[in-house]
């Protein structure tokens, strides 16, 4: 029995030597995520505070790649606690790491920095118990912080102070080496990771893989310029609004509790934190929404552009700017003679010229024209279209490219009421952002070709694009998406090589209209995902399917391909005449024996008619629970227009059509 202490204090000594091991080791759990090198963290570095001689060097722990903290938190400190219990499994892992006492850190504050020495470190608090050393060694922003008044400021912490608040001195030896590392941990996951609210969610099991990963993976994709920065201002101004109504919910709570019950009062004060909750629940729907990666990439960022159209110039007159990068005479009669000088009676025009596109593009009014001259242009900034302009290459794609560079916003952005761009090659490299966004107005893609980075092309709600014999590749998500109220063209396109083919974005919300979607003979091939996928919630896939001549089932007219039924003609139709009307131009495509490649029109038509059929049962119910019980066939019949024929689905890895449930 005598050996049981010594067993005891060997297992201790072996499971903090484990420990060692995993916090140091060079093993990468996420090493497809970081692009940086692993070489692993067998020796941590030093650093001086702001360049100041005066302190001694400390630990520097703030550089950790992603992978060293998400092992760091999954395997040692979090692993599968609840929120409720970070602070347990917190104090747990550093009692068996961190040094009780002997070393000596920097309490650092907004206000003023100190050297202190620590001599205890009290676990559950998560605080440490510090004695100032001498020589006394302090800076501050105000020269009032004399040794007399920082030991009474410490006599009123009662000397404990918060470990995340300290950075541990370096030392050579690498005995104190886990203690900056294991504080690094605590500071960082109460900077970046850690909400107050937290601990009012649901208490589960699973409180690392709901909150702790998608946030620390946000923090990296931020840091390594994944993320828009109109994204990144949003997700801070939410994360302050919810701190700040939390903190107004706690102070409202805590009042009730003193008040006495059934006060007029108090009922006010319930009502206020009704609301409040419900503002705080919204508010933090939202910060998942941008946090979950694949959650923000299918529902995109809703970025409100800020372009300014110009309108008409005051004189009326109407500009060509022609863009080259050498002028030649050769090439001068050759646009006069086929751009410029086309019709001999026709008004004289004025032409401006420029020695890259983008110039062109901010020097444009409406009714304008730029024709790109061959070459390869490479632009820094940002393509944005306010006026209504045409934008053309003068020869073959392959034969005039623009490649944009840097992380930047969006390639094009267009805005205008009627946009045309013919004849050119977009080359993204190094984006963040899509390759074209359309806003608003409708835009023109004809015989061009968009060699992605992101995401390819962007209609807005409200927006329209027309794209033909295009080719469109290389996107990292959704070769084109597809946005609610929106209306697109796709003729003769082909999409390939991308994530997605083509991304329908959720329309079933009351608050949206339904897409009017045309795709005609487009070559949908060799994305890693699906050729087309529609995004719905959840609960949809839950409801039951229509029933044969329910009432509420007979509320949709569409329009197709050969024919447009008028409202009339198309009051109460059930779903499967709707499914048939819909498709009659694609039957011969069903016929047995016939290749993959083309069944997926009829796939894609039956599933967005039943979407869309759903979404006026809903609309049809909501307006019944207000009391409007016969509601007006006009004003319940979702226009949407579908045309989907003659498409070819090759080799995409999911198939040609699936759905995405959230």
């Amino acid at each position: 029995m005598t050996l049981e202490p010594e067993r005891a204090g060997w297992a201790a000594e072996e499971e903090r030597a484990s420990l060692e091991k995993g916090l140091f080791q060079d093993e990468d759990s996420c090493s497809d995520y970081s692009n940086y090198d692993k070489a692993g963290t067998t020796s941590l570095q030093s650093f001086v505070l702001e360049d100041k001689t005066l302190f001694p060097e400390i630990f520097q722990t703030s550089q950790l790649l992603f992978y060293e903290r998400f092992k760091a938190y999954q395997d040692y400190i979090l692993a599968d606690c609840k929120a409720s219990e970070v602070k347990e499994f917190t104090a747990e892992f550093l009692e068996k790491v961190l040094e009780p006492s002997g070393w000596r850190a920097v309490w650092h504050t907004n206000v003023f920095k100190v050297l202190v020495e620590v001599t205890d470190v009290d676990f559950s608090g998560l605080k440490a118990v510090v004695r100032l050393p001498e020589p006394y060694l302090c800076e501050s922003r105000v020269s009032t912080f004399t040794v007399e008044c920082m030991t009474e400021l410490l006599n009123l912490k009662e000397h404990r102070l918060p470990l995340q608040e300290l950075w541990v001195v370096f030392d050579e030896s690498g005995v104190f080496d886990q203690t900056a590392l294991a504080i690094e941990h605590v500071r960082f996951f109460y900077q970046h990771i850690w909400r107050s609210w937290d601990e009012e969610e649901e208490d589960e099991y699973d409180y690392f893989v709901r909150c702790v990963e998608p946030r620390l993976r946000l923090h990296y994709d931020i840091l390594e310029d994944r993320v828009p920065s109109g994204l990144i201002v949003d997700y801070r101004s939410l994360l302050s609004q919810c701190e700040e109504s939390y903190t107004r919910f706690l102070n409202l709570r805590s009042s009730l509790s003193n008040c006495s019950s059934d006060s007029e009062q108090e009922n006010i004060s319930m009502v206020e934190g009704l609301k409040l909750y419900s503002e705080m629940e919204q508010l933090k729907q939202k910060l998942k929404l941008i946090e979950n990666p694949l959650l923000r990439y299918v529902f995109g960022y809703q970025k409100n552009s800020n372009i300014q159209a110009k309108g008409i110039r005051m004189s009326g007159q109407k500009v060509t700017h022609v863009v080259s990068s050498a002028m030649m005479t050769s090439l001068l009669q050759s646009l006069l003679r086929d751009k410029l000088c086309q019709e001999p009676h026709k008004e004289e025009i004025e032409i401006q010229f420029h020695g890259d596109p983008l110039s062109a593009i901010n020097a444009c009014y409406e009714g304008d024209t730029v024709i790109v001259c061959p070459g390869h242009y490479v632009v820094h900034g940002t393509f944005s279209i306010a006026d209504s302009i045409e934008l053309e290459g003068y020869g073959l794609p392959d034969d005039i490219v623009i490649e944009k560079r840097g992380k930047g916003d969006t390639f094009v952005d267009c805005t205008g009421a009627d946009i045309k761009i013919s004849g050119i090659k977009f080359v993204q490299h190094g984006a963040i952002e899509g390759i074209l966004s359309i806003h608003h107005g409708k835009t023109t893609l004809e015989n061009c070709v968009l060699q992605c980075e992101t995401t390819g092309v962007t209609v807005r709600t409200s927006a329209e694009l027309l794209m033909t014999n295009s080719d469109l590749y290389g996107a990292k998500g959704a070769g084109i998406e597809i946005y609610p109220g929106s209306k697109c063209t796709l003729s003769d396109n082909g999409i390939h090589h991308c994530k997605e083919g083509i991304l329908i974005k959720d329309f079933l919300d009351e608050h949206y209209d339904v897409p009017k979607i045309t795709m005609v003979n487009n070559v949908i091939h060799n994305n890693e995902g699906y050729g087309v996928v529609l995004v719905k919630p959840t609960i949809f896939s839950d409801l039951q399917d229509v029933q044969e001549g329910s009432e509420e089932n007979k509320v949709l007219k569409i329009q197709t391909s050969e024919e447009e039924v008028d409202a009339d003609a198309a009051e109460k139709v059930d779903l499967e005449e709707l499914i048939h009307c819909a498709t009659g131009k694609l039957e011969l495509y069903a016929r047995p024996g016939l290749s993959e490649q083309v069944e997926g029109n009829c796939e894609i038509v039956n599933e967005l008619v039943a979407a869309s059929t759903k979404k006026g049962q809903i609309k049809k119910k909501r307006l019944s629970e207000l009391g409007i019980m016969q509601a007006d066939d006009n004003l319940m019949s979702q226009e949407m227009f579908i045309s989907i024929v003659g498409n070819q689905f090759k080799w995409n890895g999911k198939g040609s059509f699936g759905t995405f449930l959230f």
